[in-house]
């Protein structure tokens, strides 16, 4: 087994001061020298220009751009070098694992994933410029790969293929855009649809008055399906879907049998972070490891974390940090069963090492 962690990332003011805070952290970070490697071995498949990202990023969360501008300044970097890393436009993006379930009164996680791409940050970040406060773990710095928002949004992605991409962001920065300036989950679909998809994913998002929608995009069709789980195939968009379904179909119904028997958050997420139960992953060789379980409570408003499985959650009281009271942790720890190097805390997490 080896120990991971996440770092928890506390902050209110704005954007562009949190980007130069971020910028800071990262400099000359593990996290970074092994990206650098990483690049020169995966050459990107995308182009940059930086007014096309910007106007594709300002209309739906001007305070990201910002932040953008603040992660700039703190690296001393050119700008088509901040946007390849951390703009979420027009990046490539590899298979990946994931599950989600949701209840009356909460949605529960799987992330599902390489380690070598596991950045391990967890962030609390409340905006005095513009935009909702967010928590959850982030993605490449800028993206949210799950969280919830001061209105209660809850949101999680999964993966489906990547058949012909287009221009458009990626799922972190997509989940991003959804927790920084959606109340709802009417508006999170709202903001699906209007949005351009670089790849294929569904998104599942969930509030207080206990609905759940999950909304199938393409960079060619949306649609929107309303179900309490969803793993790594479209039930609507099923033209789209991968070839080789086996281990989404049996994780899926894996969720159904045990559905009825959850009685709440707590069972849900055992159930979902218990490795013996068919849904929790450790096929982290093949981009399809469990590294964390969240859950969110938006009724409630706390989030639950665990890194590994069997692990009983950390519990964050979101409304208690949003009205002043700082987390106490600085780090998250658990477990997970492979040796392969996590990019936060490794020497060598790049793809010149393929374990």
């Amino acid at each position: 087994m080896k120990k991971i962690y996440s770092d928890i990332i506390q902050y209110r003011g704005t954007h562009y001061d949190f980007g130069v805070l971020q910028g800071e952290k990262i400099k000359g970070s593990l996290t970074i020298k092994n990206r650098e490697q990483q690049w020169k071995v995966r050459k990107p498949r995308f182009t940059i220009n930086v007014e096309e990202v910007k106007q594709a990023i300002l209309p739906f969360a001007p305070g990201v751009w910002e932040e953008l501008l603040g992660l700039q300044a703190a690296l001393s970097w050119p700008m088509e070098r901040v946007l390849a890393e951390f703009g979420g436009y027009r990046l490539d993006y590899v298979k990946s694992g994931c599950s989600i379930l949701t209840g009356e009164d909460y949605l529960i996680r799987n992330y599902d994933y390489h380690p070598k791409t596991y950045e391990g940050r967890y962030t609390v970040f409340q905006p005095s410029d513009q935009g909702y406060a967010i928590i959850g773990p982030s993605q490449r710095v800028t993206g949210r790969m799950d969280g919830m928002n001061e209105k209660g949004l809850a949101m999680g992605y999964n993966f489906m293929n990547r058949k012909k991409p287009a221009d458009g962001f990626i799922c972190c920065m997509i989940g991003r855009l959804i927790l920084e300036s959606c109340a709802s989950v009417e508006e999170a679909v709202d903001l699906l649809k209007e949005i351009p998809h670089r790849h294929s994913f569904s998104y599942t998002v969930f509030d207080a008055s206990g609905e759940t929608y999950i909304v199938e995009a393409t960079p060619r069709r949306i649609e929107v399906r309303q179900a309490k789980m969803c793993t790594n195939h479209f039930e609507l968009l099923t033209d789209e879907n991968r070839h080789h379904l086996v281990d989404s179909k049996r994780r899926l119904e894996a969720m159904n049998m045990k559905y009825p028997a959850l009685s709440d958050a707590e069972s849900a997420f055992r159930f979902m972070n218990n490795r013996n139960q068919g849904v929790f992953s450790e096929l982290y060789s093949s981009w399809a490891g469990t590294i964390h379980t969240s859950g969110y409570l938006p009724r409630e408003m706390k989030a639950w974390i665990a890194l590994g499985g069997d692990q009983d959650p950390i519990e964050f009281d979101f409304s208690k940090w949003l009205n002043g009271e700082n987390l106490s942790l600085e780090k998250i720890t658990g477990e997970v069963d492979t040796d392969i190097p996590f990019v936060h805390m490794d020497e060598g997490a790049h793809w010149s090492r393929m374990r």
